[in-house]
């Protein structure tokens, strides 16, 4: 090695940048020069130099983070500047060196052939800490640099530099590509979102993920394919509606990476019309978070400008409980393990149990990969998981796609089987059973119950419909009588079938069942209830599960309703108005909250206040019992703010008569000899006398793109109208169709 010295500007440069960050130094020389010269020839190896410095010239500005480079004959040193706090930077300055190593011998390949030389690579770090003394930092640096270098001969072995040169080509030539798999809503069954999956080119080593991403970790290419990976993922994102989002994987690694910024991300997402609303950037746990400030830091400059952070792989990764605790995530991905076969294994859905309800408690919301069965998925649905992803759903695909609409219709039927108020009806816990014929041999199903001793019992199905229970029990107690076998063996089973079983619809309600089920006699207390649809055999629901589901919709129903008033809250009527929406029928909202509540608290009481408040709650279930539908929703968003979702092709009537009911009921509450002067939330005196109701109707016509966020926008609107108007009021407006002449005007008393 030649002697290199550095002026004093470079080193007042280096120290400077030490202050701010690290400060990575990349060695690379040529491997046994020496030998080469003398086999050669100086002015060769000459030649040689001249071209990698040639080349470093054309290929330098590709890193902006190099900002010094100084050569002394074959030595190249390279001065890479990092931010402070940035937890990989070794592994970011390897990672350039590697890439500049492979570019230099490529090109020296192409103009010298099999002459070309192959190149050492070091490398060392200097911290904030070693500015004191620059020049010894620098020395000591370039002295491990060299070290570094020398622990390989400069090879990898034949078939481990084609495997790199393939690589660094796939690299090159962006050849890797994006396919989508949907990620479904448990309430309509569209799809929410996408998530984008990396594949590499077909028909090579490198067509896996796995195997991709796993070679560039151990070759230290972890950052630029991901950086390559997301971008393919945003370029395939044409056809991306408004509210759906992509969900894009990022390594746990990659958070640190200096080129990991919100700009380089939202440039992409301009050029396609999308914006970091419909970004899910999607921690996968290869491996564990390290330094979890840092990642905090990190992400919540992201989630600044609008995107939101998954976590993936819950339940199965190496630190997911922690990443979640201390990320606080927007979505969970609970892992496969934990979704196969769910709905048969009690501890699975015991710990998915558990994330359901620290999720709703954390406004987090879960999705489920790896449905390939519709059994765990109707277990799902019925757990309240919020959306869904798996080969049973949809699979992955090139670009951006509708669900499949059986899958759809399927996922919107079983949401529909939902009672309002949260109790579902039978049909949302049908399981399937095996079913024969009336004519089928008595011996046929006994042996069939013998091969399977987990089933409990049979359906004896005619042209579709159900006209018979076998339980498994009673068959084999009658064929054990003195004789039994020889009496019944070869007859058919519509002799020894029950032939008065316990049938309902999918559409009546599991309370209902329940008393229709203990009602039995008693040695028919504990056979299936079948379940019809349409007259047509769906499946069977056991007493078990019909008491299970009761008491888990009680429990929920007391858990998430408000405390003061008993009504449904926020997550019960998200669920409700997303039911709504599925069913694809005409019906209508009606916000209430009241105006001046702040004032009667701070001039009666909050007992009084509480009063109030419960009175309102009256007010609204009996306008509704009045004017409203049977199915009426009532729910308490919190505060004096409520919430009432009707059918009733009178909408108008209904906001009339709670306006005159709260009118009515409201002077009791008051105090005539002493009124006080009314004033709003900001103390300023406003012409009124007392506390009023404000509504905002939001009239909902069947329309594919109504959402939740469009009805709620569209009513925050009216109620800044509302509240601008003196007295009990209601504005109204129609949605899903073209709004009529005179909508959006007020209505009421004022």
């Amino acid at each position: 090695m030649q002697m290199l010295t550095w002026s004093d500007r470079d080193l007042e440069l280096i120290a400077f940048r030490m202050k701010q960050g690290a400060v990575g130094l990349i060695y690379l020389d040529i491997a046994r020069f020496q030998e080469l010269e003398e086999l050669r020839g100086r002015l060769f190896c000459d030649r040689v130099i001249g071209s990698m410095k040639q080349a470093l010239s054309e290929l330098l500005p590709e890193w902006p983070s190099i900002f010094l480079q100084r050569t002394a004959g074959d030595d190249f040193f390279l001065y890479v500047g990092m931010e402070r706090g940035l937890a990989d930077a070794g592994r970011y300055a390897l990672e350039i060196g590697l890439q500049i190593k492979r570019k230099l011998e490529r090109h020296l390949a192409g103009l010298y052939g099999p002459d070309a030389p192959d190149l050492h690579l070091g490398g060392a770090l200097l911290g904030p800490a070693d500015d004191k003394d620059a020049g010894k930092a620098v020395y000591d640096a370039v002295k491990r640099a060299i070290r570094d270098a020398r622990r390989t001969d400069g090879t990898d072995g034949g078939e481990q530099e084609a495997r790199a040169a393939r690589f660094l080509s796939i690299l090159e030539r962006q050849t890797i590509e994006s396919v989508y798999q949907p990620i479904v809503s448990f309430v309509d069954g569209r799809a929410f979102g996408y998530e984008a999956l990396t594949r590499g080119p077909r028909g090579t080593d490198f067509q896996s993920p796995l195997e991709l991403f796993k070679f560039a970790e151990r070759e230290g290419f972890l950052y630029s394919l991901d950086r390559l990976a997301r971008e393919k993922a945003i370029a395939g994102c044409a056809g991306l509606a408004r509210e759906q989002r992509v969900f894009i994987n990022i390594p746990a690694q990659v958070i640190h990476d200096p080129e990991f910024t919100p700009g380089r991300t939202m440039k992409l997402l301009e050029e396609r019309g999308l914006s970091p609303h419909n970004v899910v950037f999607e921690i996968t746990e290869r491996c564990s978070i390290e330094d979890f400030t840092t990642a905090k830091k990190i992400l919540q400059h992201y989630r600044n400008q609008g995107y939101q952070i998954a976590i993936d792989d819950a339940g199965a990764g190496y630190s997911s409980l922690q990443a979640i605790a201390e990320l606080q995530p927007d979505f969970i991905k609970v892992d496969r393990s934990l979704i196969h076969n769910i709905h048969k294994d009690k501890i699975k859905e015991h710990i998915l149990e558990t994330f359901v309800a620290f999720a709703d408690k954390m406004n987090i919301r879960l999705i489920a990969e790896g449905i390939e069965q519709a059994d765990d998925l109707h277990k799902l649905m019925q757990m309240g998981v919020h959306f869904g992803q798996g080969y049973l759903l949809a699979k992955p695909a090139a670009g951006i796609g509708p669900v499949d609409e059986g899958i759809a219709e399927q996922i919107r039927r079983r949401r529909q089987l939902r009672g309002a108020n949260g109790f579902m009806t039978v049909g949302s816990i049908v399981s399937p059973i095996r079913t024969f014929g009336p004519e089928t041999h008595i011996s046929e199903v006994a042996r069939f119950f013998k091969d399977n001793e987990s089933e409990a019992g049979a359906v004896i199905v005619s042209d579709g419909a159900p006209v018979g229970l076998v339980m498994r029990e009673r068959l084999f107690q009658q064929l054990a009588g003195q004789y039994g076998i020889p009496l019944y063996w070869n007859r058919p089973i519509g002799k020894l079938m029950d032939r008065s079983p316990l049938i309902v619809d999918e559409h009546v309600p599991i309370d209902q069942v329940s008393q229709m089920a203990t009602a039995r006699e008693t040695s028919n207390l504990y056979d299936f209830v079948i379940i019809t649809s349409a007259d047509r055999f769906a499946g069977v629901a056991s007493i078990r599960a019909i008491l299970e589901s009761i008491t888990q919709v009680r429990i929920e129903v007391a858990r998430i309703a408000n405390p003061l008033t008993g009504l449904p809250g926020n997550q019960h009527i998200q669920m409700e108005l997303g039911r709504r929406i599925a069913d694809n029928g005409s019906f209508s909202v009606i916000y209430a909250d009241l105006d001046f509540f702040k004032w009667f608290n701070d001039r009666y009481g909050f007992r009084k206040g509480d009063e109030l408040i419960q009175f309102t709650a009256d007010v609204l279930q009996e306008a509704s019992s009045v004017c409203g539908m049977p199915d009426d929703f009532v729910g308490h968003i919190g505060g004096d703010d409520f919430i009432v979702m009707t059918k009733s092709g009178t909408p108008h009537r209904l906001c009339e008569e709670i306006i005159r009911r709260f009118d009515a009921g409201i002077v009791a509450f008051l105090d005539p000899a002493e009124p006080g002067q009314v004033v709003d939330r900001e103390g300023r005196p406003v012409e009124a006398d007392r506390v009023n109701i404000s509504l905002s109707l939001i009239i909902c016509e069947c329309s594919s793109t109504l959402t939740a966020e469009y009805i709620s926008t569209a009513a925050a609107k009216l109620k800044k109208r509302a509240k601008a108007h003196t007295g009990s009021v209601y504005y109204y407006e129609r949605i899903g169709q073209p709004v009529a002449n005179g909508e959006g005007q007020a209505c009421g008393q004022p």
